[in-house]
């Protein structure tokens, strides 16, 4: 039987693209660049790589903060400091919060039968911020973030230091529920437990471990099917 939920937020939870995109052109806006949605497409892109980096183990949280808006700075030409317009855009991002369809209400369904935990590579004050603006956190049983953990997702030791504060934690009563094949399905698969991956675009899974697809689990398409996707954990004839 399944007791613990453990959530990814960014896309999962809350809608981070519509959250970046804000909080980039409100950055740019204050001081004096008007952007549309080219240099926000395109931001999104270079802060998604550098993201990536931080999961393989290839840079260090600091030079992905950094270095992401050096990038995209000097790719624009944008005459703007960069550390400057990383502390405006981190301070925009953390005033704000939008729930992915359908979000909201399934948390609402789901919080009298299981303990919720959020799992999240996110900057610790960003997070917390855009938590504490919203209600998430009443549905919430701890918060892991890897900045206070010590490990990113997807390496495994994330996921030991989270279970070492789930209290009489097992594997097999446990799922991960995230958006991005590469840290949350690979971290659950790292881990043991059972992997659900929330994928509303219908996307084609080519995340790949060495020459094999990251294989999850289960597949969630619409919150509004997560009663369903659960109860086939325990009844695999259903679906």
């Amino acid at each position: 039987m399944i007791k613990n939920i453990l959530l990814d937020l960014d896309d999962t939870i809350f809608d981070f693209k519509r959250a970046e995109r804000e909080a980039l052109l409100k950055m740019l806006e204050s001081f004096g660049v008007k952007a549309g949605d080219d240099a926000a497409e395109r931001y999104s892109a270079i802060n998604k790589w550098h993201w990536k980096q931080l999961e393989l183990g290839h840079m260090t949280r600091n030079e992905v903060l950094s270095r992401r808006f050096e990038v995209f700075i000097k790719e624009e030409g944008f005459d703007i400091p960069p550390e400057t317009a990383r502390e405006k855009y981190e301070n925009n991002l953390s005033r704000g919060h939008y729930y992915m369809p359908g979000a909201h209400e399934a948390l609402k369904r789901l919080k009298p039968s299981y303990r919720m935990y959020l799992v999240s590579n996110g900057t610790a004050r960003v997070q917390y911020g855009r938590i504490r603006s919203s209600d998430l956190e009443e549905y919430l049983d701890g918060i892991f973030i890897s900045q206070e953990i010590g490990f990113n997702k997807p390496d495994r030791r994330f996921f030991e230091r989270a279970a070492e504060r789930i209290p009489g934690y097992k594997r097999e009563e446990t799922v991960i529920i995230g958006d991005s094949l590469s840290s949350d399905i690979r971290g659950g698969v790292n881990s043991g437990i059972v992997s659900i991956w929330y994928n509303p675009q219908f996307k084609a899974n080519d995340t790949l471990d060495g020459d094999s697809p990251v294989r999850p689990d289960l597949e969630l398409n619409a919150w509004e099917d997560i009663e369903r996707v659960l109860l086939s954990i325990q009844d695999p004839g259903l679906t």
